[in-house]
């Protein structure tokens, strides 16, 4: 597979897209609007010149060059394989791969979502061919992290499963470890419950943000504390992670306690809006 489609240029879409590119591959990305696509494109240039600077890629603009950036859905007919990588929102997904499902040509191509917490079947079932959907979830910064969790569904045909696993790992030089279609696949389903106790923990003031966190890097050799990490995933990400595997499980360590509610609701979403469970500068965020 050479000709790839992205759908999304946000943080995730922008990695997929990057790692894509850097693999020698024809790259087509899809944003919502002309301001998305520029700032998608712009996300991709300095994410390139970072790794320039730092000696993990020749040249940026080469790269740069294998990828274009636009607002029109059809033109992903010709691709071989689409990542969804949209909002993590079921009916924005659905909507999609129905789309995707009368524009996309080759009856042999791939559709895969990035989704992190919602069953790849939901998405499958809204196209005419779910023998052909899987779930690539890739994990961020996408160009850094080597990790990605294949998710075929009941429906999933084999050989489409192993092209997807042997284009993830062979094409893109990534780590794939296999799934069932739940929820949450195998990372969320355990990470998620972590970060939501540490969050109950700062709402009940058994400790603090700061305290929680400087104890799980020091004291468990955590590269960052939990907190820190939903503030970098996003709380409205966090938020609506925790939604679906609650929803899949009905188990109560997955219903996101009220201290997040309330802060998605307050706009206080993170690194992205900067602050959550800390303050950034905005340019950073």
């Amino acid at each position: 597979m050479k000709n790839i489609g992205v759908v999304g240029c946000g943080l995730m879409g922008a990695g997929i897209a990057e790692v894509a590119a850097r693999a020698d591959l024809d790259v087509l990305v899809v944003e919502s609007s002309p301001e998305a696509a520029a700032a998608g494109r712009e996300r991709l240039a300095a994410s390139l010149r970072r790794a320039e600077a730092k000696g993990k890629i020749a040249d940026a603009a080469a790269v740069l060059d294998r990828v274009r950036v636009i607002t029109e859905l059809d033109a992903l007919a010709d691709r071989e394989i689409v990542i969804e990588a949209i909002v993590e929102d079921e009916g924005a997904k659905v909507r999609l791969f129905s789309a995707l499902d009368a524009i996309v040509t080759s009856p042999d191509a791939i559709f895969a979502s990035n989704t992190s917490s919602i069953p790849v079947t939901r998405l499958a079932v809204a196209t005419s061919r779910p023998s052909h959907v899987v779930g690539l979830h890739f994990f961020n910064p996408v160009p850094v992290l080597s990790l990605v969790e294949l998710a075929p569904t009941l429906l999933t045909d084999p050989d489409v499963a192993e092209r997807a696993r042997t284009f993830a790992r062979d094409t893109l030089g990534k780590h794939v470890i296999e799934s069932k279609d739940r929820s949450g696949f195998v990372v969320n389903a355990l990470l998620v419950p972590f970060l939501l106790s540490a969050i109950r923990m700062v709402e009940s003031g058994f400790a603090t943000a700061e305290d929680i966190d400087e104890g799980m890097v020091r004291g468990c050799a955590h590269p960052q504390g939990p907190l820190a990490l939903v503030d970098l995933i996003g709380l409205d990400t966090t938020k609506a992670v925790a939604e679906s595997l609650y929803e899949e499980f009905k188990e109560p360590l997955y219903a996101p306690p009220p201290l997040l509610s309330r802060m998605v609701e307050a706009g206080l979403l993170g690194r992205k809006s900067g602050r959550g469970f800390y303050r950034y500068e905005r340019n950073r965020a």
